[in-house]
């Protein structure tokens, strides 16, 4: 088998940064991390000194990358696409995003994960199955005639994936009726709520049935109010929501983002991309449902203007989040890696790096 070692300045091992370290591994495993001086028998790869070596990073929320979307029509050549686009940026694990479709096309999309799975594709680890079960108060850029009612034979789809891999969803809980969310946690899915004007109370009945999270904190859901904290205020004031945060500077201002971070720490609070085709292509310009998004200043904007998707990398997100929102570069990078990991029960294999641990490694740097 191939031995592979990697010597850095910096090494974030999921827990603390560690100066002068070399990580060896064998296999694809990690079988040593040694003193930088040490000789492991192998060809070292000397990292640049502005460099940090951290575990994978894992991004739950990708619709597309490469040039292509989930949507364009799922497909293991579409997965792949998008999977090696964004490893150029240091993510290692991701969950293909599906924007609100068609139960034809959800189907669509769970056989080709499951089939992508089937072949390990690197960096496919399940699927994001994101509305249609959504409130159109809070569409966003999902088109409003592509949401649905659900029906009890929902959860058997929504489900299909079983244990192969992960599936996270994403619904308006004011949307869906009682036990929905129950009877898809009890099947193994995830539940966040996202694109929803659901209350406080509503979420508290959500969480009660399973609902563990919040999709893009602030962005398509309802706001903190003096009387009424809605969904951002359940997720600040509630331990047990974990949520996605897009931290470019557009989806979100950056003294919110310092009071989300004050109010959920690294550990309940993990970066997003939410990124489009755009991302690891040279394109400047996409369709989506029939309408062209294109890039400017930074954003993904329709012809209105109107925010859809981000042009965001993982390796960005982390540097951002350190320079801007009030994390040290440990914690942003905890909020790429641990913790995403930690919400997807991946933590025996995910998140960090350590002997016996897969050799999943991402390269920041951070001048």
């Amino acid at each position: 088998m191939r031995r592979q070692a990697w010597r850095a300045a910096r090494l974030f091992d999921g827990e603390r940064m560690l100066a002068d370290r070399v990580v060896v591994a064998e296999g694809g495993c990690v079988t040593a991390i040694l003193p930088a001086d040490t000789e492991p028998g192998c060809a070292i790869e000397d990292l640049p000194d502005d460099a940090v070596l951290a575990p994978g990073f894992i991004d739950i929320q990708v619709n597309g990358g490469g040039g292509v979307m989930l949507n364009d029509g799922p497909s293991v050549e579409r997965i792949v696409a998008i999977c090696e686009a964004h490893a150029r940026f240091g993510t290692r694990h991701l969950l293909p995003t599906l924007i609100s479709a068609s139960r034809a096309g959800i189907a669509q999309a769970i056989a080709a994960t499951r089939d992508a799975l089937a072949q390990g594709v690197p960096g496919c680890t399940g699927l994001h199955i994101e509305g249609p079960f959504i409130n159109p108060e809070r569409h966003g850029a999902h088109p409003v005639a592509n949401l649905l009612r659900p029906e009890p034979e929902d959860v058997a789809l929504l489900s299909a994936l079983g244990p192969t891999g992960v599936t996270l969803v994403t619904l308006a809980p004011e949307c869906v009726p009682e036990g929905f969310i129950r009877a898809l946690v009890q099947r193994g899915v995830r539940v966040c709520a996202g694109h929803s004007v659901a209350s406080y109370e509503q979420m508290a009945r959500a969480q009660a049935e399973g609902l563990s999270g919040v999709t893009h904190l602030f962005n398509a859901m309802s706001q903190l109010g003096s009387r009424e904290p809605g969904i951002v205020g359940a997720a600040l004031a509630n331990e047990g929501l974990a949520a996605g945060l897009i931290a470019d500077g557009h989806h979100v201002a950056w003294p919110s983002i310092r009071a989300a971070f004050k109010a959920m720490g690294p550990r309940r609070l993990m970066l997003v991309t939410d990124a489009m085709a755009t991302i690891g292509s040279p394109r400047e310009a996409f369709e989506l449902f029939g309408e062209t998004i294109h890039v400017e200043g930074g954003r993904l904007v329709n012809a209105e203007g109107r925010l859809a998707g981000a042009h965001l990398d993982m390796s960005s997100a982390v540097l951002n989040m350190a320079r801007h929102g009030g994390a040290s570069l440990e914690q942003a990078l905890a909020m790429a890696t641990v913790t995403p990991a930690a919400f997807l029960g991946l933590s025996e294999s995910h998140g960090r790096i350590a002997v016996g641990r897969q050799a999943a490694l991402s390269i920041l740097r951070s001048g």
